[in-house]
């Protein structure tokens, strides 16, 4: 029996999230069914974490076991023969029994992608959140140096409690404009439910100059759901990288 780590790439918009789930289109039983086919086996893929509906990754990590003589090398190729466009796999190595790409994640970088523009590229519209309020990037990335660090992170956590601890190590934070595009890249040693969102959601409320910039330093300490802004749209967001 082999273990095999793969590094996948999906457009979100048209899975239901990454679990499988009955009646749904979800990315899981979408590699899975790839995966069974080439092998005729019944695969259990095991990935880093979940992403929501609509959520994009451009480096989700997976492994999965199989008895299929098929080496790493050319499994690349023969997956993505089996896959739709939306989904494929970019990377392939054979690697120690032990390896699960979920317990054995060290870190995640997102990406939160924004456009305050006066219309959105409609080739963008996937992979966007169009805020119609011009932005100040330079008041967002004042705002959030707070959050880096280890904190209890309850104020930027859905469906609370839905982990043993709220406690994460944000160790890089950064927010950056090009043109009518700003992207919020967050590095951590885990994330809560919807954190990312509503963190993004939180400083756009400060880029608008609905708040001021100290008021993300007093939601953090709040450790209330509710005094955090909205959960932004799910178009935005990208899993980038997993360590």
């Amino acid at each position: 029996m082999s273990n095999f780590k793969l590094t996948v790439s999906y457009d979100g918009t048209d899975f239901s999230g990454w679990q499988t789930q009955p009646a749904h289109r979800t990315v899981q039983e979408t590699l899975e069914t790839a995966i069974g086919t080439l092998t005729h086996e019944t695969i259990r893929v095991n990935a880093s974490g979940r992403t929501d509906s609509g959520v994009h990754a451009v480096g989700q990590v997976v492994n999965f076991h199989s008895e299929t003589r098929i080496p790493a090398t050319s499994m690349v190729r023969a997956i993505n023969a089996h896959l739709s466009g939306d989904v494929v796999v970019t990377a392939c190595a054979q690697v120690h029994d032990t390896f699960d790409a979920n317990r054995d994640a060290i870190r995640k970088l997102y990406r939160y992608v924004i456009c305050d523009g006066a219309t959105l590229n409609p080739f963008m519209r996937r992979y966007a959140h169009h805020c119609r309020h011009s932005l100040d990037a330079m008041s967002m990335r004042r705002a959030a140096l707070p959050l880096i660090g280890e904190h209890d992170f309850h104020s930027f956590e859905t469906d609370w409690p839905n982990r043993a601890t709220s406690v994460r190590t944000i160790l890089h934070l950064s927010v950056n404009r090009v043109g009518e595009y700003i992207w919020i890249d967050i590095e951590a040693d885990g994330f809560l439910y919807n954190m990312v969102r509503a963190i993004a959601g939180t400083l756009i409320n400060v880029g608008r100059g609905f708040w001021p910039e100290s008021q993300v330093e007093a939601i953090l300490r709040a450790e209330d759901r509710r005094q955090a802004g909205p959960t932004a749209p799910p178009e935005g967001l990208f899993l980038m990288r997993v360590t």
